[in-house]
C-alpha cells in the first residue's frame, strides 16, 4: 500500500469528547458550520492548499486536467433539447468559449435534420460580465402555446437560490417592467400570460422549516407583489408549497401542491377564480403527467380500484373533469410494470404517454396509447442493454426525444415518432477505444439474501485483482444507471474513464434506497432500514474480493450528497475493506443535519434525530458520530462548495477536522462557487477529475496482491 500522507494535525482535541458526542453541545467543531466565518474559511483555505500542494505535484495531474477539459469542452457534444416549444427547440450550450452557456433557439425542422440554425437569446457569460455577477443558468419556463414570454432563473454562483426575470423571446430582451423576483428559493410558474403562481421568501413565517416557500400566491402583472392574493398554504413543518400549470391540448390545467413530507404530496386543482379542489391521488403517489383530461400518477403503495388492487409501481389515472364537477372519479390502471421493472420517467406528448422503464437496470422506452378498450403499450426499438433517458417530448405531434448510451458507447440522441422508426439526430464522438474494455452486469448477495446488481468495467485483457472504484447512491428513489465513462461517477467528470485507462476497475452499484426496482427497493433502505443499503455496498465489495477481482484495501468507495452518508458509514463499518473514500457535497453529521439548510426536508428519508426513537437507530450509522481514531481508516477525499445551500458545507468541514485531530490521512477541496453541483464551469470540473485521479493513484493505485 502507498505510504499514507497526513495533513498537519493542528487542532487540540480530546478523543473522548468525539466518542461520546450525542448532543450539539458535545461537538467541538460546530464553529465550522459558520459558512462564511473568517476562522472557518481560513481553515478551508489551509486544507485546500495542503491538498493541492500534494496532488497537483503528481505527474498525472496536468495531463488528466488537460484531457478532462478537452472532453468537457468538446464542441461535438450533443445539443440536447431543453424544451420543445411548438415548432422551435431551445438549448443551453457550454464550451471553452462559453463556460456559463449560451441559451439559444432553432427551428425544430432544422434540429430534426441534424443542422440546427441557432439564434442566441442569452449569453450567460456576457450577462454576468455586464452585471458584475457570477451568473449560473437555472433554466427557463416559457408560456405555452406561444412560448413568447419566459421566466428566466439565474443563480449567483450556483446556489439553489436564484433570481427570476421575465424575458421576451421575440425581441431577445428582458421585459422592461416585467415580472422579477429577487434572490430566493422561489417556486414560480405561469398561471396565465398576466398572472404568476409565486412562492418565495417574504420574511418571517413565509418559509417552512426546510427553507422553502410555505405560501402560494397569484401575482398579477403590473401590481406590487405585496398585493398578490394567497390561494394556498402549508404548515411550518412541511417541505414546501407550489403552484404549476400543464397545457393539455387546448386546456390549461392548474394545480397547487403541498408537500407535508419529502414523500407525500397533497395536490389540488385550481379554478380560474383561484379556488382549489383536492385531487383524489394518494398522498404518497407521484404526479407524473396530464393527458386527455386525465391526471396520471405512479403509485408507491397499493390502491383499490374498480378493476381490483393496483400494486406499488403502477401508473394510474383519474378524470380531472370529474374532480371539477364534484364527483369522485374511479381510478384505473394505465400501465403495470413487471417484477423486474421500475418506471423511472414519464412524459406526455400530444396524444401519447411515454414511459422510460428500467428492467434489471437496463433502459427501455414504452409508448402508451389511450383507447376505448384501454391503454395499449408498445416497446420502441432502441439499442438494448443501454441507459435511456427522455430528453423532451413534442407538444404538437407525438415524438419523444431520447438519449441512449452505455458505459462504452457515447450518447446518441434519437427522435422517436409514434409512427415510424427512431431516427438518430446526433451522436457524441467516441472519446476512447472501447474495444480495450469489457462491461459485465453481476449480482452480489447482501446480508439478508437480497440480490444486488452492479456493473463492472475492466480492461479486457486484465488478469487477477485490480484497484477498484465503486460508486453508489442508495437513496431518494434515485436509480443509478450506467453512463458513458466520460461522465462517471456523477460530478467527478471523466474520472471513471481515467481510472480504467490506467488499468484499474470501475463499478456502479445498484444498492437499495434507489429506484432500480421501484418502491420496494427504496423502502427497504428507509429510516431504520438504512443499514440495508450499507450492507448492499459491502456485499458488492466482498463479491469482488471473493471473485479475485480486487483485494481489501484497494477498494475506493465513492458517493455524493446522500452518498456521503453511504461512504462515511461503510468506511466506519469496514475499514479493513476500503482504502479510499470519495465524499462529494456530503451529508455526514446526522445528529444535526435537520438543523442545517434544507436538511429538515429529508427526515422522511432518514429519521428525525431529535426524536429519541429515531436517533436510537440513526446513531448506529451516522458517519460523524462513528468516526474513530484508529490508524488504518480509509483516506477520505471531501469535495464540496462553500455556496452549497442544500447540503451544508459544515458536514465535510467537521469530518475533516476530526481526521486532522486524529492525525489521519485526508484530502479536502472546497470550491467557493458551484452550489450543490460543485463545479460552476468546466475548468473546475476538469480540475476536480484530475485531483481525484491523483488521489486514487496515491491511496489505492499500487501494490495489489
Amino acid at each position: 500500500m502507498v505510504a499514507r500522507w497526513a495533513l498537519a494535525a493542528a487542532l487540540a482535541f480530546a478523543p473522548t469528547a468525539i466518542a461520546a458526542q450525542d448532543t450539539d453541545a458535545d461537538d467541538p467543531y460546530i464553529w465550522l458550520e459558520e459558512i462564511q466565518g473568517e476562522r472557518a474559511l481560513a481553515k478551508v483555505d489551509q486544507w485546500n492548499a495542503d491538498t493541492e500542494a500534494v496532488l497537483t505535484d503528481q505527474p498525472e495531474y496536468p495531463l488528466a486536467k488537460a484531457w478532462a477539459k478537452q472532453i468537457l469542452d468538446d464542441t461535438r457534444q450533443i445539443a440536447l433539447p431543453d424544451a420543445i416549444q411548438g415548432d422551435m427547440v431551445t438549448n443551453l450550450w457550454r464550451d471553452a468559449d462559453n463556460p456559463r452557456g449560451l441559451w439559444r433557439i432553432a427551428s425544430l425542422e432544422s434540429y430534426m435534420a441534424g443542422a440546427p440554425e441557432w439564434r442566441v437569446l442569452i449569453d450567460v457569460d456576457k450577462l454576468g460580465e455586464d452585471e458584475g455577477q457570477s451568473w449560473v443558468w437555472h433554466g427557463a419556463n416559457c408560456l405555452a402555446p406561444d412560448y413568447a414570454r419566459c421566466l428566466i432563473a439565474l443563480s449567483p454562483g450556483g446556489t439553489d437560490a436564484d433570481v427570476v426575470r421575465e424575458f421576451d423571446v421575440t425581441t431577445g430582451r428582458f421585459v422592461d417592467g416585467g415580472f422579477t423576483l429577487p434572490e430566493a428559493k422561489s417556486n414560480v410558474a405561469w398561471f396565465d400570460e398576466d398572472t404568476l403562481f409565486v412562492g418565495t421568501d417574504e420574511g418571517e413565517g413565509s418559509l417552512t422549516d426546510s427553507g422553502y416557500p410555505r405560501l402560494v400566491k397569484l401575482w398579477d402583472r403590473g401590481t406590487d407583489f405585496s398585493t398578490a392574493r394567497q390561494i394556498a398554504e402549508g404548515e411550518q413543518a412541511d417541505i414546501s408549497a407550489s403552484g404549476f400549470s400543464v397545457l393539455d391540448g387546448d386546456t390549461r390545467w392548474r394545480f397547487v401542491n403541498r408537500s407535508p413530507s419529502f414523500w407525500t404530496n397533497q395536490v389540488s386543482l385550481v379554478k380560474e377564480d383561484g379556488s382549489t379542489v383536492p385531487l383524489p391521488l394518494p398522498e404518497d403517489a407521484e404526479f407524473e403527467a396530464v393527458l386527455n383530461g386525465l391526471v396520471i400518477a405512479k403509485l408507491n403503495s397499493a390502491l383499490e380500484t374498480t378493476g381490483g388492487t393496483e400494486e406499488p409501481g403502477a401508473l394510474v389515472a383519474w378524470s380531472l373533469q370529474s374532480v371539477l364537477d364534484g364527483s369522485d372519479p374511479a381510478p384505473f390502471a394505465v400501465f403495470r410494470p413487471s417484477d423486474t421493472q421500475a418506471i423511472e420517467e414519464v412524459a406526455a406528448s400530444e396524444t401519447k404517454l411515454w414511459v422510460k422503464v428500467l428492467d434489471d437496470v437496463s433502459g427501455k422506452l414504452i409508448e402508451l396509447s389511450p383507447g376505448q378498450s384501454g391503454w395499449t403499450a408498445r416497446d420502441m426499438e432502441l439499442p438494448a442493454n443501454s441507459t435511456v433517458q427522455i430528453a423532451e417530448t413534442s407538444g404538437t405531434g407525438d415524438t419523444a426525444f431520447v438519449t441512449v448510451e452505455s458505459m462504452l458507447t457515447p450518447p446518441t440522441l434519437y427522435a422517436v415518432p409514434s409512427e415510424g422508426e427512431a431516427v438518430a439526430i446526433a451522436s457524441e464522438p467516441a472519446q476512447f477505444d472501447a474495444s480495450k474494455f469489457t462491461v459485465e452486469q453481476k449480482f452480489a448477495t447482501s446480508k439478508d439474501g437480497t440480490k444486488v446488481p452492479y456493473y463492472l468495467v475492466r480492461p479486457i485483457d486484465a488478469q487477477g485483482p485490480l484497484p477498484t472504484l465503486i460508486h453508489a447512491y442508495g437513496g431518494f428513489r434515485a436509480a443509478q444507471t450506467p453512463k458513458y465513462l466520460t461522465a462517471e461517477p456523477y460530478r467527478s467528470g471523466p474520472l471513471g474513464l481515467f481510472w480504467v485507462e490506467s488499468g484499474n476497475a470501475y463499478v456502479l452499484a445498484n444498492i437499495r434506497g434507489g429506484g432500480e426496482y421501484g418502491p420496494r427497493w427504496h423502502e427497504d433502505a428507509l429510516r431504520e432500514k438504512r443499514q440495508n443499503s450499507f450492507d448492499d455496498f459491502h456485499a458488492v465489495a466482498d463479491d469482488l474480493v471473493a471473485s479475485r477481482l480486487t483485494t481489501p484495501g484497494h477498494i475506493a468507495a465513492s458517493g455524493r450528497s446522500n452518498g456521503g452518508v453511504l461512504v462515511g458509514a461503510v468506511a466506519n463499518q469496514r475499514p479493513d475493506l476500503y482504502g479510499a473514500i470519495i465524499s462529494g457535497s456530503p451529508l455526514i453529521d446526522m445528529r444535526r443535519y435537520n438543523k442545517l439548510l434544507a436538511g429538515a426536508s429529508w427526515m422522511a428519508e432518514y429519521g428525525n434525530p431529535d426524536v429519541p426513537e429515531d436517533w436510537a437507530f440513526m446513531k448506529e450509522w451516522s458517519p460523524y458520530q462513528n468516526m474513530s481514531d484508529g490508524p488504518d481508516v480509509p483516506a477520505a477525499f471531501y469535495y464540496l462548495s462553500t455556496l452549497d445551500d442544500r447540503v451544508h458545507p459544515g458536514h465535510a468541514r467537521k469530518a475533516a477536522a476530526k481526521h486532522e485531530a486524529y492525525g489521519q490521512t485526508f484530502y479536502y477541496h472546497e470550491y467557493r462557487e458551484g452550489g450543490h453541483s460543485v463545479g460552476s464551469d468546466h475548468e473546475e470540473d476538469a480540475k476536480r477529475a484530475a485531483l481525484l485521479l491523483s488521489y486514487l493513484n496515491r491511496e489505492i493505485g499500487k501494490d495489489v496482491d
